[in-house]
């Protein structure tokens, strides 16, 4: 419990902290006077002020906030340094640099893991590395790191060996012999037909894990670029087919995020930290959607004024303030109402699962049949 509130602590500090730590140093190289800068929120730890900015660390340690000398157009003064009193591009720029610091940092964390562990690429050991849920592997009490001896009889020495065997039982029973630590067990169970997609064959339901090869530094490099460009892509593509099926978008929120980041927290720093590249990631991009409020509606404002020479008005940014707050409450609560329902299902998969092994092995019972058949 402790790790994975250190965990989501740590996440969520780091990537908003670097997010608003980047429009904090751009307002400082473009001369826009900073009133307050703040990791953390809630009642002030401690604080101090230099020049004309009050730093302060505070009692809620999830992420900070800057604040710009005349941010809104009711506190212009008409001061050079205000941030409303700088043309439309310098503007630009401070809102632009909040996501530039969440790709930033997503890269170096992708480069780092990268670098540090190595490329991941399928183990050709018999060993098997997941277990989905439901599938017969599961139902059968498989699980990750279990060494698969023989299938049917057969030696199994390679993983493309095992899949064979596997893959040309089609809805067949076979018999698993597997090793766990120092105990060889076997256990029977029927293939499932695989999923759509590909090729009909067997499978039970487990993947390899992976072996890590070394990457030169450049490679490492590049290929931490990759992931920024791919999952930027990635989610560019996914709500493109959901507008076009008109499906229902797939969202975590705040309960989903914790969840993953609690679970990544006790696989491995490795994972963690490369969890923590991608809500980067998604972070950085979320706010560059043009959506009143968000650092994306700011930007595509100022564009406008840049282009058709318009000054923004105070009716303007109350809209804006207005719309903003409905669209970013709205993505909430659907998002919070999405995690909700993936916590029912997937806890409704489990009982149906348990209802179907416990089936199974009173079966197996009746007709005199030992699931697993022996340990030794």
């Amino acid at each position: 419990m402790i790790i994975s509130i250190l965990a989501v602590l740590f996440t969520f500090g780091l990537v908003i902290f670097l997010h608003e730590f980047g429009h904090f140093i751009f307002c400082k190289l473009s001369g826009i006077k900073v009133e307050a800068f703040s990791f953390g929120f809630g009642k002030e730890l401690y604080g101090r002020t230099s020049g004309p900015t009050r730093y302060s660390i505070r009692a809620i340690p999830l992420g900070g906030y800057v604040k710009p000398a005349g941010e809104t157009l009711d506190e212009v003064s008409g001061a050079s340094d205000e941030y409303f009193s700088k043309p439309w591009y310098i503007r630009l720029g401070v809102v632009l640099s909040g996501p530039f610091m969440n790709y930033l940092l997503a890269f170096v964390l992708f480069s780092g893991v990268i670098l540090i562990v190595g490329e991941p690429r399928p183990s050709t050991e018999p060993v098997i590395g997941e277990v989905t849920s439901g599938y017969p592997a599961d139902l059968a009490g498989l699980k990750k790191g279990d060494r698969i001896i023989k299938v049917s009889g057969m030696d199994v020495p390679t993983w493309d060996a095992m899949a064979k065997e596997i893959h040309a039982r089609l809805e067949k029973e076979v018999v698993v012999v597997y090793r766990r630590g120092d105990v060889e067990s076997e256990v029977k169970l029927v293939t499932r037909p695989s999923p759509e997609g590909g090729p009909v064959r067997g499978v039970i339901g487990i993947s390899p894990g992976p072996v890590y090869l070394r990457v030169p530094l450049i490679k490492g490099v590049r290929m931490g670029l990759h992931q920024c460009w791919y999952w930027t892509r990635f989610t560019v593509e996914t709500l493109a087919s959901n507008v076009v099926k008109r499906e229902k978008p797939d969202l975590a929120g705040p309960i989903g995020i914790v969840n993953i980041v609690s679970k990544a927290a006790h696989t491995g720093m490795a994972d963690l930290f490369f969890l923590i590249g991608l809500i980067s990631v998604a972070v950085g991009f979320f706010n560059l959607l043009p959506i009143p409020l968000l650092d994306g509606g700011w930007a595509l404002l100022f564009l406008f004024e840049g282009i058709f020479r318009r000054k923004i008005t105070p009716t303007v940014m109350k809209v804006m303030n207005g719309t903003g707050m409905a669209m970013l409450l709205s993505i909430l609560i659907f998002a919070t109402y999405s995690d909700l329902a993936r916590i029912k299902a997937s806890h409704d998969a489990k009982k149906a699962a348990a209802a179907t092994q416990e089936g199974v092995d009173e079966t197996a019972k009746q007709f005199g049949i030992a699931v697993p058949v022996k340990g030794k």
